[in-house]
């Protein structure tokens, strides 16, 4: 039997609206009790002193690329939990951007063994919706939930096909599972780079229209509508989306949605300096699109916060602004900047913003996480929220260096990432 025990520290559950000081005592992985008496704690458990931090379900993140196999110079499943580990991170559900893509039983169950193998973070696979990811043919969704795929999607494709997503949302009600969409109308956001609107207009670059988002989540949510279907839509990046999406949800439309941080506080004016480390996706819009955002997460119009985790490596980065892939490094930085930019201003709680982290997700994908009452996995984040750091993107675990934050001041640090009652992170 393997025990652990943290201690006087502060917990913040809101799976169940815990939010004080608190003992956890976690036994062979699972979450054993909640301010248990010294009779019944284990001899020889192992314990730590969590003094002035946080204690608080794993975070879990809805659409990071792995982009193993195939494209390992970006990212491998062995880097990216590592990063996610460093993050706060016990639980990633990565996209199916690999080669070859993730559309049979038998690539679902190839990254499930290499996650095993690299003996971190838990991976849930999204496998994709359409077979290659060509938006022409629905793909074996029955072979692939019963492989151990959790959701389907083409994201970081958008699904052009109005009829196939039709039918899935209709059929994925049988398997009891959830359809992700990245929200985007292809020809009306081909070739673009950036933000369209002023700024764009003044650096001569080709922009992507709030249009080319706004009527995919009409598009969306009004066949989530007809059909009943489990969807998510995101990352949701415009004033427009939110208000589709809280009109559905007064009508009690069964989406969620989602946003990420980088588009919670940075503007388009940031590639003013053709940085292409600016240069994500969805992009960074102007200052009134990201205060909608903001209240949106604050509201619960948007449900999840996710990284935006999309690596590219770094001679990918390095060229020309209009060349450059979209694409940065996140789940190293998605915590603390959602306490330097929502927390602290108090545009959030910290419950709240564990909810939007862990919670929620784990709600979204269907999964056993995002809580720590008794029986649930020890999957837990320690970190102290306020400590100080400066984003360094050379030092980052992900092969992907390229980080829009780079070089910025933030707050709170995990110092322990714990997954199974196991410590797969500790700071020195």
């Amino acid at each position: 039997m393997t025990a652990l025990l943290i201690e006087n520290g502060r917990l913040v559950d809101p799976s169940v609206g815990w939010d004080g000081p608190a003992r956890l005592l976690v036994v062979d992985g699972i979450v054993a009790a909640i301010d248990p008496s010294d009779g019944d704690i284990p001899q020889g458990a192992d314990r730590i002193d969590a003094s002035g931090q946080i204690v608080a379900p794993g975070l879990v993140d809805l659409a990071a690329e792995l982009r193993d196999p195939g494209r390992e110079e970006d990212e491998s499943i062995q880097t990216g939990s590592d990063a996610a580990l460093a993050g706060g991170y016990t639980s990633v559900l990565c996209s199916a951007s690999t080669s070859p893509v993730i559309d049979t039983p038998a690539a679902v169950e190839l990254v499930r063994q290499k996650s095993a193998q690299a003996s971190g973070v838990r991976v849930h696979v999204i496998a994709c919706l359409s077979k290659g990811r060509e938006a022409d043919q629905m793909a074996e969704l029955g072979l692939l939930s019963d492989a151990g795929a959790v959701a389907f999607s083409d994201a970081p494709y958008p699904m052009p096909n109005d009829a196939l997503l039709k039918r899935a949302l209709e059929y994925c009600r049988m398997l009891n599972k959830p359809i992700f969409d990245r929200p985007e109308v292809p020809v009306l956001a081909s070739s673009g780079v950036m933000h369209d609107g002023q700024v764009s207009l003044v650096l001569g670059l080709r922009g992507l229209p709030t249009e080319a988002e706004d009527l995919a989540v009409a598009r969306d949510v009004r066949l989530a509508e007809a059909t009943g279907g489990w969807l998510h839509v995101g990352p949701v990046s415009t004033m427009g989306s939110i208000d589709l999406l809280r009109r559905v949800k007064s009508r009690g439309v069964q989406v969620t949605a989602s946003s990420c941080p980088h588009n919670l506080f940075l503007t388009d004016s940031e590639l003013r300096s053709y940085d292409s480390r600016f240069k994500v996706h969805p992009p960074l819009r102007s200052p009134r699109h990201v205060e909608a955002l903001r209240l949106a997460i604050a509201d619960g119009t948007i449900d999840a916060i996710v990284s935006g985790h999309m690596p590219r490596a770094t001679e990918k980065k390095s060229n020309d602004l209009d060349r450059a892939p979209f694409g940065a490094a996140a789940l190293e930085t998605s915590l603390s900047s959602v306490a330097t930019f929502m927390v602290r201003p108090g545009h959030l709680t910290w419950a709240d913003a564990i909810d939007r982290l862990s919670t929620a997700p784990a709600r979204i994908a269907g999964i056993n996480a995002g809580g720590l009452s008794v029986g649930q996995a020890g999957d837990i984040v320690i970190f102290d929220p306020s400590a100080q750091w400066t984003v360094d993107g050379s030092k980052f675990r992900s092969r992907c260096k390229s980080s829009p934050l780079d070089g910025k001041q933030l707050e709170a640090l995990v110092t322990r990432t714990i997954v199974g009652g196991q410590v797969k992170f500790a700071r020195s």
